[in-house]
């Protein structure tokens, strides 16, 4: 896609501030030398603000304040200003009542932070799960030049001569312990192992997958997603991402430029090729409604279903991120995509090179761990988007983490109300309960949890597991972990809350999946199921006050991204008037 940069040198938006001789720009310039800034610094050259999500309670982005300092180096080396600024940090692992319903939030916050200051453009500083959507979404809302550096994932774990992955071996040891197949003792043991190092998830969970997202659209340098947390490469490329940012603002390169249609008809399809998390499916819709891409539930159907998941990793494979990087990383990803006609390679980057140039010379160094194409994990990967009576806006499914003989299946509905109902009585044996019964929860989507929490992959009951079962078909309006597997219906849309028909399922019902077909069916008369729809009530009351109730107000369904009905569309970075 063709760019011409701007011509340099010329005024910048900073320049607002810092550029001039009044009592205002004294104002400004003055404070900031309180810190000991040269004079010289506010002559006109790009201040690079640096959005860094540490946090201690953010275990993913706990080693940022590090690679903050490597990207201060690159943008000093390009002869740039950075200033470091905090900004708001959601961790998946203990915010409550879940990451998800600040997601929105933090976009907020850090678009005011990048909207209301001297900033010229910006370093994009993530890792866990909803930290690169929120500054992605807010880079999307200002259109300010910037550029993601993640974090990195987590060394391998490993416990007793097995392979461990963070989230997912979480999932299978706690099944193992309710199935009498591992001691609560060898579970603690375990813990240890599961996460070693700095870092995100090790598994192609929502961090990593975001990661991909972020690099596959463009918007990080190539390489950038696999690198492990202590590799000295994350550093070096953080010092990097700090250079060109600097050259990035003095051409005038844009997120506007980059996050077009083609960019986000090839995340999706980098997404089936990696085995991604089904979050890219909300966090890719809500970017895009940003920026006004009209990206849709069938987008995903369409582009991803014939694309073959090629990444062995868990949780849908055998490796970790890890490998994934000796094996080349995402750009071997990349190239295999567009050498099979499956992406727009013209398509611009932050390098400012397209994605095709930026990987023609990269070499495959594992093709266990990246498979060839004609010997794929799974055929079809990417998200299955599944509709029908019980689904009317669609609900997802990610196939290459399904059992095969469940994509058709036919059984008797086993409904909790909500996640709490299924608490209460999902390890009592007395549950009327086999394992070709359907399992469904409801009122776990955004407004009915609030904020849809990663509680899709329910657990199977003990005494099914006991039995030596796996997996069960799961409907919910839940998300799911993207370290989870299993055969999950998620995202069911419109969710129970708001009176979608999940809402008024009924323990009995039978329930039709139809993967290949992409259908969704609960088997009861349509005169039955209107009926039961005219006389569902709200189960809980609407908050009131704070920023709950500005959430339940305005949050959008996942099938639209769960993104802010007065946030959509709303691009650009005014400089406001100066109050002083």
């Amino acid at each position: 896609m063709a760019f011409t940069p701007k011509t340099w040198p010329r005024k910048l938006r900073s320049q607002e501030w810092f550029g001039g001789t009044s009592r205002d720009h004294i104002y400004h310039r003055s404070w900031m030398k309180n810190q000991g800034f040269p004079a010289d610094l506010f002559d006109g050259r790009p201040v690079i603000g640096i959005m860094n999500t540490w946090s201690e309670l953010t275990p993913c982005n706990a080693h940022l304040n590090d690679l903050a300092q490597r990207v201060k180096h690159g943008i000093y080396e390009a002869g740039g200003f950075p200033v470091e600024v905090p900004v708001f940090s959601t961790a998946e692992s203990s915010f409550r009542p879940t990451a998800m319903m600040f997601r929105n939030l933090a976009s907020m916050a850090v678009e005011e932070q990048m909207r209301g200051q001297p900033i010229d453009g910006c370093v994009l500083m993530v890792g866990c799960d909803k930290t690169t959507p929120s500054l992605l979404m807010a880079a999307a809302s200002t259109d300010l030049p910037s550029i993601v550096v993640t974090g990195g994932p987590m060394l391998n774990g490993w416990f007793r001569g097995e392979r461990v992955g963070s989230g997912t071996h979480l999932w299978k040891f706690s099944e193992a312990v309710k199935a009498g197949e591992m001691t609560q003792a060898d579970f603690l043991d375990a813990e240890a192992a599961m996460s070693r190092s700095p870092g995100s998830c090790n598994t192609m969970g929502t961090a990593s997958t975001m990661a991909s997202m972020a690099e596959a659209l463009g918007m990080a340098l190539s390489g950038n997603a696999a690198i492990p947390a202590v590799d000295s490469r994350r550093r070096m490329m953080a010092q990097l991402t700090g250079r060109r940012i600097v050259q990035m603002v003095r051409d005038d390169l844009k997120p506007s430029d980059i996050l077009t249609r083609q960019a986000f008809e090839n995340a999706i399809r980098v997404n089936g090729a990696i085995g991604g998390s089904t979050n890219a499916v909300i966090h890719l819709m809500a970017i895009a409604g940003r920026v006004g891409v009209d990206l849709t539930l069938d987008d995903w159907d369409r582009l991803g279903r014939d694309v073959p998941t090629i990444v062995n990793l868990m949780p849908s494979g055998k490796y970790l991120m890890e490998e994934f990087f000796y094996a080349g990383g995402l750009p071997v990803v990349i190239k295999r995509l567009a050498e099979a006609g499956l992406l727009h390679p013209d398509a611009l980057t932050v390098s400012g090179e397209t994605a095709w140039e930026q990987v023609r010379d990269v070499q495959n160094w594992n093709e266990d761990v990246i498979l060839p194409a004609d010997r794929p994990l799974t055929d079809h990967g990417g998200i299955a988007v599944l509709r029908g009576n019980l689904a009317p806006n669609g609900a997802v499914l990610k196939p290459s983490a399904a059992s095969p003989h469940l994509l058709v299946h036919r059984g008797r509905a086993v409904v909790f109300e909500d996640i709490d109902d299924y608490k209460a009585r999902i390890n009592d044996d007395a549950l009327d309960i086999d394992e070709s019964c359907v399992m469904v929860m409801k009122n776990c989507g955004p407004r009915g949890y609030p904020g849809m929490a990663e509680v899709g992959n329910m657990g199977l009951p003990p005494k099914v597991l006991r039995k030596g079962i796996t997996d069960m078909v799961r409907i919910s309006d839940a998300r799911m972990s993207g370290t989870a597997y299993g055969t999950v219906v998620l995202h069911t849309a419109p969710e129970a809350a708001v009176g979608g028909p999940l809402a008024v399922v009924r323990s009995g019902d039978m329930i039709e999946l139809d993967v290949p077909n992409r259908r969704l069916h609960l088997d009861i008369p349509d005169a039955e199921l209107a009926a039961r729809l005219a006389d569902w009530q709200p189960s809980a009351p609407a908050p009131r006050g704070g920023y709950a109730q500005i959430f339940h107000d305005h949050v959008q369904g996942a099938d639209t991204g769960a993104d802010f009905d007065f946030l959509i569309g709303c691009r650009g970075a005014d400089v406001g008037k100066d109050s002083h």
